[in-house]
């Protein structure tokens, strides 16, 4: 099995973060809406750092940082909120009101599809670290899609070493720059199976339509105990076999022309850029994006 990319950018990450929180100490808190309810699976980020986590099932987290930094909280049906953890570790999010274009127009005949997005099933993975990222992909409305304007089904690709891993999709509106507002207010959260597996998940009851903008897919790693699978792997300078600490599952990369990936990190979006070195190299992702194997099926 080869050694991907991604592998090496996620190991130089984590020797930087690692290095940077020698003088931590573990912060701990729970989330919960207005009506004193947990929730659960929140995305959480020390702002503008590479440190990051998520509320157990029962809302509970626990991340390695000081009390007076800034977390940053995102979580689907609710508004971000960004604040420092109080002496009762409590942090009460507020339900989101989104104003969404209406996508119950139409009534759904579904007698056709089509696959979009050009996602492969190549053996080059990211790995997630211990980071709850959200890797997203954008899709930019066509002509050709006016006759199969509704979203069927999400199509994505993952290499896991683990059997029954959670990740969490996110469905993004465009708002020309990054991605926007959630466009379905629900949890969606699925298993991902061990190796190497073509995922298809139907949307269809949502009734989505294409946005005039684009749409984002997002898939949000989830940093709970269940999804921890260690990566074994052979320091290059050492030759010594390193353990570090990895959440399942790995999702597949491909590589494009276009600048149309996105990373959540640090509390904020950041748009992917093209890769390049100071000598050309005949490596794939040479001067190219790296992109999430996302693709769309489109029906009508």
């Amino acid at each position: 099995m080869k050694l991907f990319f991604a592998l090496f950018s996620f190991l130089s990450l984590s020797a930087q973060t690692t290095q940077g929180i020698a003088q931590r100490n573990e912060v701990k808190g729970f989330v919960i809406d207005e009506n004193n309810q947990p929730i659960p699976y929140v995305n959480i980020w020390v702002e503008n750092e590479n440190i990051g986590t998520t509320s157990d099932d029962k809302g509970f987290f626990t991340i390695n940082t000081s009390e007076d930094k800034i977390l940053v909280f995102s979580s689907v049906g609710f508004e971000v909120k960004k604040t420092t953890i109080q002496n009762d570790g409590k942090v009460i999010l507020k339900e989101a009101i989104y104003k969404l274009d209406e996508v119950l127009i139409s009534k759904r005949k579904q007698e056709k599809e089509i696959e979009i997005g050009d996602a492969q099933r190549i053996h080059h993975r990211q790995l997630s670290g211990d980071k709850p990222w959200i890797y997203g992909k954008l899709f930019e409305q066509d002509t050709i899609y006016k006759k199969t304007p509704f979203i069927k089904k999400i199509v994505f690709y993952s290499d896991s070493d683990k059997k029954g891993a959670k990740l969490k999709i996110r469905i993004f509106e465009f708002n020309d720059s990054i991605p926007g507002n959630d466009l379905i207010e629900e949890d969606l959260i699925v298993t991902v199976n061990k190796g190497m597996k073509r995922n298809v998940i139907d949307v269809s009851k949502y009734n989505l339509l294409f946005p005039e903008k684009g749409i984002v897919i997002g898939l949000e790693w989830m940093i709970i105990q269940e999804n921890r699978a260690d990566f074994e792997y052979k320091d290059p300078k050492t030759k010594k076999l390193v353990k570090q600490e990895d959440y399942a599952p790995s999702l597949v990369v491909n590589y494009s022309d276009k600048e149309n990936a996105f990373t959540y990190s640090k509390g904020k979006w950041h748009r992917s850029k093209v890769f390049l070195t100071e000598k050309k190299s005949k490596e794939p992702w040479y001067n190219k994006i790296m992109m999430p194997a996302i693709n769309l099926i489109l029906t009508n």
